[in-house]
C-alpha cells in the first residue's frame, strides 16, 4: 500500500499516519525527517537544502524530488509500501511524484485527505499548548507556547494550507485518487473511517 495523507495543522494527519502505519506495517516517511538526516549527515543534497533551511526558504522542487527518490529506493519502502507525510504540498509536487513513482514503477494508491473545519483546525492549534497533557513521548504534540501559537500566525499558514492544498485535492480527485475523511471526530473513529475507505 502506498499512500499520502494531508490535512491542514491540527488535522491531526500525525496521529493518523503512525496510526496507518503500524496497522498496514508500512514505512512512514516524513519530508521534515528526511531533511534533517540528510543536513545532519553533511550529505551532498543535505549540504544543497540547508542553504535554503538557514534562510528560512522552501527547498527547492528538485531537491526535494531527489530526496523522495532516494527515500522510495531504500528496501523498506520497495517492501511493503509506505505513508508519505509533508509531500506533496503543491500540485507540482504531486505531479512530479507521480512521473517519480512511474519511474521507479511504483504506483500511489490513495491520497487521504484528512479535512477538518478550519475553526476546529485553528482551535486546536491553539490549545495544543494546554489541552494535551500526559503523553509520556510527547507525540505530535506542543508542549510550550511558540512565537507560531499566535492566532495571527496560526491563520496564515490556515490560508496558505488551503492555497496549496486545493489544487492538490483537485489533481487527485481527477486521478480518481483522492479519498476524503472526516477529521472532525475522535482519532480511533478516524481511523477505523480510514480503513474502511482503504477496504482493509
Amino acid at each position: 500500500m502506498r499512500l499520502v495523507i494531508l490535512g491542514g495543522p491540527g488535522a491531526g494527519k500525525g496521529t493518523q499516519a503512525r496510526k496507518l502505519c503500524r496497522q498496514l506495517a508500512i514505512s512512514e516517511i516524513s519530508t521534515s525527517d528526511i531533511l534533517r538526516q540528510a543536513i545532519a549527515s553533511q550529505s551532498e543534497l543535505g549540504r544543497q537544502a540547508q542553504v535554503y533551511v538557514d534562510k528560512g526558504e522552501l527547498v527547492p522542487d528538485p531537491i526535494l524530488i531527489e530526496f523522495m527518490r532516494n527515500r522510495l529506493l531504500q528496501d523498506d519502502a520497495k517492501g511493503k509500501g509506505w505513508l508519505l507525510e509533508g509531500y506533496p504540498r503543491t500540485a507540482f509536487q504531486a505531479e512530479e511524484l507521480d512521473f517519480l513513482l512511474d519511474d521507479l514503477e511504483q504506483q500511489l494508491d490513495w491520497a487521504i485527505y484528512i479535512e477538518v473545519p478550519q475553526s476546529v483546525m485553528m482551535d486546536r492549534c491553539l490549545g495544543r499548548t494546554h489541552s494535551f497533557q500526559g503523553n509520556p513521548k510527547g507525540n505530535n504534540f506542543v508542549k510550550d507556547s511558540r512565537p507560531d501559537d499566535q492566532p495571527e500566525i496560526i491563520q496564515r499558514r490556515l490560508n496558505l494550507f488551503y492555497e496549496r492544498t486545493i489544487p492538490i485535492l483537485e489533481y487527485y480527485g481527477y486521478r480518481k485518487r483522492l479519498l476524503t475523511i472526516n477529521g472532525d471526530q475522535l482519532p480511533e473513529q478516524v481511523e477505523q473511517d480510514i480503513l474502511q475507505k482503504l477496504q482493509i
